[in-house]
């Protein structure tokens, strides 16, 4: 149980950081209001076409998703003005979609290269909760990288209590 319990908490964590430190939510919006409304495009430039497969805005909605899926099944809209909507939807949301994930991935895994010292705490942390799992070598390891963290931060502190003395005298 205490596994289970731990990797959901990784994995709830990893969704936070996702969620808060990637353009993934943001970019998904806007991917869905901009295939309603070219959605909407095609279906009222489809209105009245002779033999258009998309008569209802459901329809449209469908015609959406599989063209700029890159399925290859959505059917050709049979009116110029939808083509050239369809035509700009197709563009725009494979790119949109496509550079989504290209964006939130590389956002995702950048972030520890902005950030080194998060990168030990997550390390640190990761190790902690697989205590059970190390070997006594990797124990020795943590405790050698915790008791040299421990040092580092004992000697920042020294230095800001004297920058502030130096400061105040």
């Amino acid at each position: 149980m205490g596994r289970t319990v731990s990797r959901n908490s990784r994995f709830a964590r990893f969704a936070a950081e996702v969620i808060n430190r990637t353009p993934l939510v943001w970019m998904i919006l806007l991917l869905i209001v901009l295939w309603l409304a070219f959605s909407a495009g095609v279906y009222y430039a489809e209105r009245g076409a002779a033999e258009t497969s998309i008569r209802t805005y459901g329809q449209a909605l469908y015609w959406g998703v599989a063209a700029f899926s890159t399925a290859g099944i959505a059917d050709t809209p049979r009116s110029g003005g939808a083509q050239i909507i369809g035509g700009i939807w197709i563009v725009v949301g494979s790119t949109l979609f496509f550079g989504t994930i290209v964006a939130t991935v590389t956002a995702y895994f950048m972030r520890p290269l902005q950030r080194p010292a998060r990168k030990i705490i997550d390390s640190i942390e990761y190790n902690l909760e697989q205590l059970e799992d190390l070997t006594v070598e990797e124990l020795d390891l943590l405790k050698g990288t915790v008791d040299t963290l421990i040092l580092h931060m004992e000697r920042l502190k020294r230095k800001q209590e004297g920058r502030a003395k130096s400061h105040s005298h």
